[in-house]
């Protein structure tokens, strides 16, 4: 049985271990070679990670670039997305789709780097950089990639993850107003940004409101298989589904569009030209898609780049001490009702 005086002091380490384990940093961004005396062997881990990744399984690229657009929208690149357990953005309408198997490849990284350098990379950063690798070992273009960002210390809200622009989306108007609110005003944002569908898979509920209305030859295709077989999953690109190239946009052209929202880029006026570029010119999309995603990087955070570098992506380090003394108490004897 504890004492009065045991108690009050495990009461008291508790509290310090908390609020001193993970002090909140802050830091303006840099591009690459930030980590370049810290952390040398950084980008090299990381790009070997995700290519031994992508040749056990090609989808782990559209799952990391669905992470990394549902981290940066809500409020700026900061691994909240990551983070796991009740009241996260994981248990949130939007992301509970999230690939599980790129969610854990991501903290599988930050453990080989954090092995190799201490922890001096954030969760935010690898993710980032695990981003551009799969486009680049997919086929696509190489870009920087601003490093510097600090982990977050606690989720989005619900309001600001409900945000996320939705695939059943009518119109190029709302897609624009939920893309310019995060920096993204140009609409080449939208449209190369868009573009990440040329690879990845999704399932019929995601794009039952295109299928049910059977516009078009190809959303009675869409209709078709999903009543013959509910449980499939569909290319978003069914030019060359695994390859990071302007496939997409040739399908586009073709009214060949799996989501609202992509259909969507192609019937408006303003949006159209884009796509046909596209299109037509993969060099095009390629600078494009660097440049925006580079914006998208750098989408504000509503309390600037403060956070922390994260011991474990799935939780806060002042979490993680918390556990870990209570841990220790348990050893000690003590209870949580002592």
């Amino acid at each position: 049985m504890a004492t009065t005086g045991s108690r009050s002091t495990l009461v008291l380490v508790y509290l310090t271990v908390a609020v001193l384990v993970s002090p909140a940093l802050s830091a303006p961004l840099d591009g690459a070679g930030f980590h370049s005396a810290t952390c040398p062997q950084l980008e090299s881990i990381v790009f070997s990670s995700v290519q031994a990744a992508l040749q056990r399984e090609v989808a782990l690229a559209a799952g990391l670039l669905r992470i990394f657009f549902h981290d940066c929208f809500p409020q700026g690149c900061d691994a909240s997305v990551y983070l796991k357990g009740r009241g996260t953005e994981q248990a949130m309408g939007p992301n509970t789709t999230l690939q599980p198997r790129a969610l854990q490849l991501v903290e599988d990284i930050r453990a080989k780097v954090h092995a190799a350098c201490g922890p001096t990379v954030s969760c935010a950063d690898i993710s980032a950089l695990a981003t551009r690798d799969a486009v680049v070992l997919s086929g696509g273009p190489n870009y920087t990639v601003p490093q510097g960002q600090f982990d977050s210390l606690a989720p989005a809200s619900q309001n600001v993850v409900n945000g996320l622009p939705s695939p059943a989306t009518s119109s190029v108007s709302a897609l624009a107003r939920a893309f310019s609110g995060k920096g993204l005003r140009d609409l080449a944002d939208l449209v190369a940004l868009s573009g990440a569908h040329t690879v990845g898979r999704t399932g019929c509920p995601f794009f039952r409101d295109r299928a049910q209305r059977m516009d078009d030859a190809f959303s009675r295709r869409l209709a078709a298989n999903c009543s013959a077989a509910p449980n499939r999953l569909q290319n978003l690109d069914v030019v060359t589904p695994d390859l990071f190239d302007n496939g997409y946009y040739k399908a586009l052209v073709n009214s060949q569009g799996v989501f609202t929202s992509d259909m969507v880029l192609i019937k408006d006026r303003t949006t159209a030209p884009i796509v046909q570029q596209f299109a037509r010119n993969k060099d095009a999309f390629f600078a494009q898609f660097a440049k925006s995603m580079a914006k998208l990087a750098t989408a504000p955070r509503p309390g600037g780049n403060v956070g922390e570098i994260r011991r474990n992506c799935f939780s806060p380090n002042a979490l993680r001490a918390i556990d870990t003394v209570v841990e220790a108490g348990e050893e000690e004897g003590f209870t949580a009702s002592a």
